[in-house]
């Protein structure tokens, strides 16, 4: 099932429409309208190899966010607790 994009020549709205074998023709959102180019999207490739580095990123991301928090507590306490 593919998604195409859209803009409608009459307003400029652009879209993305998923394309079933019992879809409509694709209409504007915006005006209803049925003249519509068809836009050359960006394909998006998916395989293990990136799934795990984009894991990994956010894994990464994540324990960075865990440890300045844990710092950001820690620095309070002492704060709090020299006054």
């Amino acid at each position: 099932m593919p998604i195409y994009e859209y803009e409608c020549r009459e307003c400029g709205h652009r879209f993305e429409y998923l394309v079933r074998s019992s879809s409509p023709v694709a209409e504007c959102p915006s005006c209803q309208k049925k003249d519509l180019k068809q836009l050359i999207s960006l394909s998006a490739m998916s395989s293990e190899g990136i799934r795990e580095a984009n894991f990994n990123s956010a894994h990464n991301k994540a324990a960075g966010a865990r440890q300045e928090k844990q710092s950001d507590d820690h620095k309070h306490l002492h704060e709090h607790f020299e006054d």
